[in-house]
């Protein structure tokens, strides 16, 4: 018999464990101005996610530069924060097994025109520039962008009944 890894913290709920990883996920000004915010977040729930954090937020140079910190340096720099401030955004949180390369699998290619049919970038968007959604793409950048995005009394996590169904027979 397997034992849940998460018992003792207390992360099992309706007998589902419920070891996860949180995963930080935005939909850029592109996506909000072109109004696919909800066919955009209702993908990532459809698959399993859940959402713990919501908001529309404009923003900041401030803030785009210390999210794009690590561009720093490379040229396309100055678009980033340029593109990332043009207009608001929709910030999330989600958190799942796997929800790291579940968000990044449901994104597709970052240069769009390469991203395969089903995915988020192959169905909405065209270019490399404007392609509709950022996801973190470590452990570490999640918390990272989460902590810049979130105060954590902002995160607000709840067991449905329905994760049974997902995990089954795990």
């Amino acid at each position: 018999m397997r034992t849940c890894p998460g018992l003792a913290t207390g992360a099992c709920f309706w007998g589902v464990c419920r070891v996860v990883e949180r995963t930080f996920f935005a939909v850029k000004p592109d996506g909000v101005g072109r109004g696919l915010v909800g066919e955009v977040l209702s993908r990532l729930e459809r698959k399993g996610l859940r959402l713990v954090g919501l908001k529309l937020m404009q923003v900041s140079p401030d803030l785009a530069q210390r999210h794009y910190e690590a561009h720093r340096d490379k040229p396309f720099f100055p678009g980033l924060v340029k593109f990332i401030t043009s207009g608001p955004i929709v910030a999330t949180v989600w958190e799942g097994r796997d929800a790291i390369a579940v968000v990044r699998s449901l994104m597709g290619a970052t240069d769009s025109a390469k991203a395969a049919p089903g995915t988020l970038r192959g169905d909405f968007a065209l270019s490399m520039g404007s392609n509709l959604v950022h996801g973190s793409d470590s452990k570490e950048a999640a918390e990272r962008e989460i902590a810049l995005f979130f105060r954590p009394e902002e995160l607000v996590g709840a067991a449905r009944p329905e994760e049974s169904w997902l995990y089954a027979g795990e």
